[in-house]
């Protein structure tokens, strides 16, 4: 299997701050952009680990060849 790059990004704001979250583009080698849906998680420190978690184990679901 090829190797993969996983791209994410992280923001700690105070909840009442944050009023849109767009979509980040990648740009790809053959000059196509690629679309990174961003997700927002609210709750305490400890929801948002336990939601982050639950996030990334469904991510892998889509991709269960990998």
């Amino acid at each position: 299997m090829a190797n993969l790059t996983l791209i994410y990004g992280m923001r700690l704001l105070p909840s009442e701050e944050a009023i849109e979250v767009g979509d980040a583009l990648v740009t790809l080698k053959n000059g196509k952009q690629a679309h990174v849906t961003m997700h927002v998680l609210e709750g305490s420190r400890e929801e948002i680990e336990n939601q982050l978690r639950q996030s990334i184990e469904a991510f892998f679901d889509f991709y269960p060849e990998i």
